[in-house]
């Protein structure tokens, strides 16, 4: 009987998810003529006037009499008159007031820290066990997740955790976040020469990290920008804050005229390392890295001239609502001994497929295909409704429509398992390996490094799409598309972190790179995997 009602329960909730599809993508399709028509409007009112007129003066005496024909014809019929000029001017109301202001990308600035913060996979593990607390299971269990993490020999710790016994207190923190954030935000405003009193909207994210004043304060107070400038602090919503934080400058673009937004996406790494014995927290210490990054947005029209991207679609989706396993799968708690961490559960790709499903069902009307779209839904049809048990779930190939692919480089089994549901090949998840490979899991910043190691291998070509891809707590997948404005030729004299490194890249990172490390301060890791995968 217990079966049976769990069937049932999962039919319904396979129809109501069926509902849900189709009414995104019948309210994508619906937004999308809306803007059509809209965008058509001034030539539908120019072939009707010229209709009206050619019926008005069918067979005018000559070009000179038109002028007074009208003007007698408006005599005759002012009512008439003043409700078609009405018209016109409510129709030009709405069409101006309708369209959505574009959001121009003026340029980025990824942080690179100095050799000084640079460290192999062996001095990192040596620096975590010279902290004292680590068991020699918990050492070589971390040893086990850098082989297998895809990240490399020379990624980047702030020196609070580089320095013996590390040194994890709110100085140190603020100091390490100080300079990524100035740092970024430095060479950005170099770039571009923009001022920072031009600056209109200022969005800082950072997640585990929110100190008081706020990062924004922080900005504001450093470049002494204007008394009326917009700002907004994020935090603790995860690596694809990034994302968030772009869509809320976007709607504050649209209020604001005529000005920038700064956005900064960091982590800090100070206070977040774990530094516990319990399994889910350390896989952390063996991702996350140092870095950061800055972004320039504008609704200037002038910009376009200059800018690199315009932004064409921000799609957010949240699954916190749909189940508990969903909300918990990353969470920052203490562990029995009281050692705060963030803990990764086992089903975080299971949960991590299912937000990026839902993602995708809104984003694909945006941009597929109609053809794509079509065999989308007939997936679904025959799955959830006709109960074709043969039925696979097809993905749509959005490579027939975007060129590039950011994906958060959360770790090794993230981009394995995107690569294989997209249908992605080595060279579209080459930037995201890479990124993960050089500067470890920035974080809500890592897009900003990708997109730049695109750029510096001379992959932007104008009129392409890049869809950036975010997961992050709670849980949360969202998307960005950007389209070029123009091919990005030279980065030689930018701020692009990836000048030192881009001629020796890509190179290959195989599943397992083992590596060692001193024995007498640690256990020598093991060649048996436990089944714990990487975030």
């Amino acid at each position: 009987m217990a079966s049976h009602q769990r069937h049932h329960r999962s039919i319904a909730m396979d129809r109501a998810e069926l509902f849900r599809t189709v009414r995104h993508a019948t309210l994508n399709h619906a937004r999308q003529l809306y803007h059509r028509l809209l965008s058509r409007l001034p030539h539908l009112l120019a072939v009707t006037l010229l209709v009206a007129a050619a019926q008005l003066f069918s067979a005018p005496p000559s070009l000179a009499s038109a002028p007074r024909a009208l003007l007698l014809w408006a005599r005759a019929n002012a009512a008439l008159a003043a409700a078609a000029c009405l018209g016109f001017l409510a129709a030009a109301y709405a069409y101006a007031s309708s369209r959505p202001r574009p959001v121009y990308l003026v340029d980025m600035a990824g942080y690179k820290p100095g050799r000084a913060h640079e460290a192999t996979r062996a001095q990192s593990v040596r620096h975590f066990t010279a902290a004292g607390r680590f068991t020699d299971e918990s050492v070589a269990f971390q040893a086990r997740m850098l082989e297998r993490a895809g990240v490399g020999e020379a990624t980047h710790f702030p020196a609070s955790l580089l320095s013996v016994p590390v040194d994890m207190c709110l100085r140190a923190a603020r100091e390490e976040s100080e300079a990524v954030v100035f740092g970024a935000v430095d060479g950005l405003l170099a770039s571009t020469g923009v001022r920072a009193q031009d600056i209109g909207v200022v969005i800082v994210n950072s997640s585990l990290f929110s100190p008081t004043p706020s990062f924004t304060s922080v900005v504001v107070n450093r470049y002494g920008m204007r008394h009326d400038v917009v700002s907004h602090n994020l935090s603790g919503m995860g690596c694809s804050a990034g994302i968030i934080a772009i869509d809320l400058a976007k709607r504050l673009l649209q209020v604001h005229r005529d000005t920038y937004a700064l956005v900064v996406s960091t982590e800090n790494i100070t206070l977040n390392a774990y530094l516990g014995n319990h399994r889910p927290m350390l896989v952390t210490n063996t991702l996350f890295r140092m870095g950061g990054a800055a972004v320039l947005l504008s609704n200037r029209r002038a910009d376009r001239r200059v800018a690199k991207y315009q932004l064409v679609h921000t799609v957010r989706t949240h699954r916190g609502g749909a189940s508990d396993r969903s909300y918990g799968c990353v969470t920052q708690e203490e562990d029995a001994e009281g050692n705060v961490g963030v803990s990764l559960s086992k089903e975080l790709m299971s949960v991590a497929g299912e937000a990026l499903r839902t993602n995708i069902t809104t984003l694909g009307p945006l941009v597929l295909p109609l053809s794509e779209q079509l065999r989308f839904l007939a997936a679904v049809l025959l799955r959830r409704v006709l109960q074709r048990a043969g039925a696979k779930p097809y993905v749509p190939d959005f490579k027939l429509a975007l060129e590039h692919f950011c994906i958060h480089a959360g770790g090794r089994g993230v981009l394995d398992e995107l690569e294989r549901s997209l249908g992605l090949s080595a060279w579209h998840m080459e930037p995201s390996r890479m990124t993960l490979y050089r500067f470890g899991n920035t974080s809500s910043s890592s897009l900003w490094y990708e997109l730049a190691y695109c750029e510096a291998k001379g992959r932007i070509k104008k009129g392409d799409r890049v869809w950036q891809i975010a997961f992050g707590s709670g849980f949360k997948c969202n998307s960005a598309v950007w389209k070029a404005l123009r091919t990005v030729e030279d980065v030689r004299e930018t701020t692009n972190p990836w000048l030192a490194d881009i001629d020796q890249l890509p190179v290959h990172v195989p599943k397992v790179a083992p590596f060692a490390y001193d024995v007498d301060k640690a256990a020598p890791p093991s060649s048996k995997d436990d089944g714990h995968h990487d975030a």
